[in-house]
């Protein structure tokens, strides 16, 4: 069990938004629906008030809190993507009916922000050599769905193939 789980509060969609997430990545699932046992603002009792979820094997909450909170992307799930093939295919299902934005970001359907990356990145954002790093940065800013072959060559110096 994790220590600290984070919360995703939705408007009446809780339930709907997790089994999307869980839909789309390895050692995911729903854990428990738990029903509101009294009326408030986020349900009446026998609607879906927590949905407690595994989201590649980390322990979420989504909780149907009601229309007082909005997401923002000062707060974003970053997925780390093995290769182009699974950036595409996140990109594409996490961004359908939601928009994109610059850097790899994108804002999915129920409001949440993700960052969708390649595992790549991160390595070669922390490589030694501050000319790499800075032709990557540079690359990274002139895209928005991230190209793994354009940020290799970035990173050798080489031109795009």
């Amino acid at each position: 069990m994790s220590k600290i789980k984070p919360c995703l509060w939705f408007d009446g969609k809780a339930e709907e938004a997790a089994r999307f997430y869980v839909s789309l990545l390895p050692d995911s699932r729903i854990d428990a629906l738990v029903p509101y046992s009294v009326e408030t603002p986020g349900g009446k009792p026998g609607d879906v008030m927590v949905v407690e979820f595994t989201l590649a094997g980390e322990s979420y909450m989504a909780l149907n809190g009601g229309p007082y909170f909005q997401f923002t992307p000062a707060i974003s799930l970053a997925v780390t993507c093995a290769d182009q093939a699974e950036i595409d295919r996140l990109w594409d299902a996490l961004s359908d009916s939601g928009s994109t934005q610059q850097c790899g970001w994108l804002t999915d359907r129920y409001g949440v922000s993700w960052q969708v990356v390649p595992a790549a990145l991160d390595a070669m954002m922390k490589d030694k050599d501050p000319a790499k790093v800075r032709r990557v940065m540079e690359a990274v800013l002139t895209m928005v769905k991230l190209d793994v072959r354009a940020l290799e060559n970035a990173y050798r110096g080489s031109a795009a193939a």
